[in-house]
């Protein structure tokens, strides 16, 4: 386990102004030289404390990225009820913004999350430059709806995807692609019945764009 996982979501915590209310982002610096930066977007209902969040936010300091934990505006106001798509969209590439002008110029982005904040990093991926995109539980379908699937998001960067999904998940299951990677984990849409294997997978990956990264169990 990772300092960044035995600290949890804390970390360097600032505010950052959006078209839609500010938004948070909690830092969590790089073990050693930075390589790269990764931010990492919360799901609908949930905060940037969810264990799979952490586990992967963890996975990736020890790899030497700077992560960023962001908290879209309306959960930052209160409210539980996600924004709009484009608003959350909206708000999360004015966070990209400034972590980019905060940031070495030659690091690479890499953007993430889980359930709709993956929506949110695939939809965005082109436009924010991002390097890399990293799917947590990244919701195919409303549960019993297959036929509205969101299938068009997550084909939509056009840089490498990692898709960490759980085998139950009743959001759904997605099928590799050229430049998509999925790994299917024992567990639900949650993703914490198999925290080894998500440490793993993001780690596999991870060490395929920076060099081999260790993973605690």
């Amino acid at each position: 386990m990772t300092a960044a996982e035995r600290a949890g979501p804390t970390g360097a915590i600032a505010e950052i102004a959006t078209p839609h209310g500010p938004a948070r982002i909690t830092r969590h610096d790089a073990d050693g030289e930075a390589r790269g930066v990764l931010l990492l977007g919360h799901g609908a209902g949930g905060g940037v404390g969810a264990p799979d969040l952490v586990a992967a936010a963890g996975v990736a300091v020890a790899a030497g990225l700077h992560v960023v934990l962001v908290e879209q505006p309306y959960r930052v106001a209160g409210r539980r009820a996600p924004a709009p798509a484009a608003q959350l969209d909206t708000a999360w590439l004015a966070v990209v913004e400034q972590v980019r002008a905060g940031s070495d110029p030659q690091l690479p982005l890499l953007f993430g999350g889980r359930s709709s904040g993956a929506r949110v990093a695939c939809r965005t991926a082109t436009e924010g430059a991002a390097a890399g995109v990293l799917c947590l539980a990244f919701p195919v379908h409303p549960p019993g709806k297959p036929e509205k699937d969101r299938l068009h998001e997550l084909a939509a960067p056009t840089v490498p995807v990692l898709v960490v999904q759980g085998e139950s998940d009743p959001f759904g299951r997605p099928d590799p692609a050229p430049g998509r990677e999925v790994v299917m984990l024992r567990g639900n849409h949650s993703l914490r019945s198999d925290m080894p294997g998500l440490r793993a997978a993001v780690a596999g990956w991870l060490a395929q764009r920076f060099g081999a990264v260790p993973v605690a169990g």
